[in-house]
């Protein structure tokens, strides 16, 4: 008996279908982009560097537990709220005994000027939503743009993104963007 030859299946198209699945994935998947938070870091001190001691009427307590409730100097408040708060506590309208002190400083381009010496310190618990905890950094950078613009406009009559680079240190002197973060709290128990 005579062996039949078995017909060889054509792979040169099997690369060309590859490929155009490839470009098909790619183009029709979506990539989760990572939401973060942009800062600048301080540069790393000397370990023989004691903090400086800040007196308790110049600190406002911000606090954000696991259920997502911010609590603002001991009282709840809620997010929308924020912002205003810690802009009313840093810039002290009234000149409150209770509030942050000020300061007379001599700025170059602005003159005398007086500088808050308000710190808003950030503290929050280990299981607090990253998306609150997002929330909560973004309105305390927003409360301090705010001011700065205010002083910009005052003194400039330019939001603080239009202002030049000498001018935008003159108002970041006048108004120093000082938020603490404290140690995250462990209250889900166990260590």
């Amino acid at each position: 008996m005579a062996s039949r030859k078995i017909q060889e299946i054509n792979a040169g198209s099997m690369a060309d279908i590859a490929f155009l699945l490839l470009i098909f994935f790619l183009v029709a998947t979506t990539m989760n982009v990572d939401s973060g938070i942009q800062r600048v870091l301080p540069a790393l001190q000397e370990e023989d560097v004691k903090p400086t001691d800040v007196k308790e009427r110049n600190v406002l307590l911000v606090y954000v537990n696991k259920n997502s409730e911010i609590l603002v100097g001991g009282k709840r408040t809620d997010i929308s709220l924020l912002k205003d708060e810690v802009k009313n506590f840093v810039s002290n309208p009234a000149n409150d005994p209770n509030m942050p002190e000020k300061e007379e400083t001599e700025i170059e381009l602005i003159g005398k000027f007086m500088v808050s010496k308000g710190v808003v310190s950030l503290q929050n618990d280990r299981a607090t939503p990253y998306d609150m905890y997002i929330q909560v950094q973004n309105e305390l950078t927003r409360a301090f743009h705010e001011l700065r613009d205010d002083v910009s406009m005052m003194k400039f009559n330019k939001k603080f993104m239009d202002l030049d680079e000498d001018q935008r240190k003159a108002v970041q002197k006048a108004v120093p963007q000082s938020i603490s973060e404290a140690e995250p709290r462990n209250t889900t128990g166990g260590k």
